[in-house]
């Protein structure tokens, strides 16, 4: 025990001693952190230009929409093509389109349908980005190394979360709305420009398909269309047991976090611990802040546990969790039990990912990893409007249902012995 504890801290930073890794994290963060001040500078200037929160919801919608429709065909891409190069054109083009956005904002020539196109193009385009930063990480570390280096991505991730809207809004605080976006283009071109320089593996070569190419009229075999691609991906991902498991729980876990952590949230701290903001602050901070020790702390721990039963206990964990705050009216409680169901989003996360990476081949990762996304992305508005019904009720009628979901998910992943297996 005392030399697992000992080795914990060497193996946690062990990606962090090579360089490819250190220019992947750096890269990955500085675009997650041009994410977050991408969101502050649009909600701030169209909020500046028309005053109105439902043309508000356009623009947001404009980027959304996008995104969840071409991250299938993203992921599709970067199976085809050379992940490296998708997110290097991925941010240089992010980084031109924020900086015409900034320049056209100081020159006063801003519209709020120069914003929607804006927004549009930013989340077409960040559809590419996604799956392959996922999907880059075998070809840049060894498969012995994937848990430590997702716990350091996750962590430079969700730092990158906190400090990008933060920073925006001071950026904007003492200057012009524009200049975020101009700044936000600077974080875009220097991922670009680090994501460059990194020296990835050769992609292992894909297993014969049993599948003949379609021929051509000539008899001459072409490769398989885009669609037909997408298709495969998506078959693959469904017919694999172990793989169904993990992406079904991830999309309850997206469902049971959009709505809960931010109506419930909200909810919770107005109407019941009546707390106000500052209660909403501290409930966010210990969510975040318990997620960074999660994944910090699987990334320290040795060894391949069995990823099935981690799935089936977050299940659990987070269900138990959602019934103590439908339950409990106390502060104090309340934040310990948002702090331990961060930390076990956190903890399991990084195991989730890493067994996906080590175990899907590489010649269809990204498009798994893309049917995981475009599942999450669908979860996150239903669970909003399911979530905003059930406050109207109760908050105990909210995070009971949620909970009730959570309970029957992890029931059902115990009932897989593959499940169960996998390590």
């Amino acid at each position: 025990m005392a030399t697992t504890l000992a080795g914990a801290g060497p193996r946690l930073w062990a990606p962090a001693r090579q360089r490819p890794f250190q220019l992947l994290w750096l890269g990955q963060s500085l675009s997650l952190l041009g994410d977050g001040f991408s969101v502050v500078a649009f909600s701030w200037i169209t909020l500046g230009l028309t005053g109105s929160t439902l043309t508000l919801g356009y623009v947001l919608a404009f980027q959304a929409v996008p995104r969840a429709l071409l991250t299938l065909v993203g992921g599709t891409l970067s199976d085809s093509w050379s992940t490296r190069t998708l997110m290097i054109a991925s941010s240089w083009t992010r980084a031109v389109l924020m900086a015409g956005v900034g320049l056209a904002g100081l020159g006063g020539h801003l519209t709020v349908w120069m914003l929607c196109a804006a927004a549009a193009a930013f989340g077409a385009v960040d559809a590419f980005f996604q799956p392959a930063r996922v999907s880059i990480l075998p070809s840049v570390v060894d498969k012995d190394l994937l848990t430590p280096a997702n716990a350091l991505l996750g962590a430079g991730s969700r730092t990158a979360a906190v400090v990008g809207p933060a920073v925006g809004g001071v950026v904007i605080a003492l200057t012009r709305a524009p200049v975020a976006f101009v700044v936000d283009a600077v974080c875009f071109a220097l991922c670009g420009w680090c994501v460059s320089l990194i020296a990835t593996r050769p992609r292992p070569a894909a297993a014969p398909k049993e599948e003949p190419k379609a021929p051509s009229d000539k008899g001459v075999e072409r490769p398989p269309s885009l669609g037909a691609r997408i298709r495969e991906g998506v078959v693959f991902t469904l017919r694999d047991p172990r793989l169904r498991t993990v992406v079904v729980l991830d999309t309850a876990v997206n469902f049971c976090y959009a709505g809960p952590f931010t109506v419930g949230f909200a909810t919770l701290a107005e109407q019941v611990l009546r707390g106000g903001s500052a209660t909403l602050g501290v409930l966010n901070g210990s969510l975040a802040g318990g997620a960074m020790l999660g994944t910090l702390a699987g990334g320290a721990m040795g060894g391949r546990p069995r990823v099935g039963l981690l799935v089936a206990a977050l299940a659990g964990w987070l269900g138990a969790g959602m019934a103590v705050l439908g339950l409990v009216h106390s502060t104090p409680a309340v934040v310990v039990t948002v702090l331990a169901m961060g930390f076990a989003i956190g903890f399991q996360g990084v195991f989730g990912l890493s067994w996906i990476q080590r175990n899907i081949p590489q010649d269809v990762l990204s498009r798994v990893i893309s049917v995981d996304m475009v599942l999450g992305y669908a979860a996150a508005p239903l669970s909003l409007i399911v979530c905003g019904a059930l406050a109207r009720t109760s908050t105990l009628a909210l995070f009971g249902v949620v909970a009730a979901v959570l309970a029957l998910t992890g029931l059902a992943v115990l009932g897989s012995r593959a499940v169960r297996e996998m390590r």
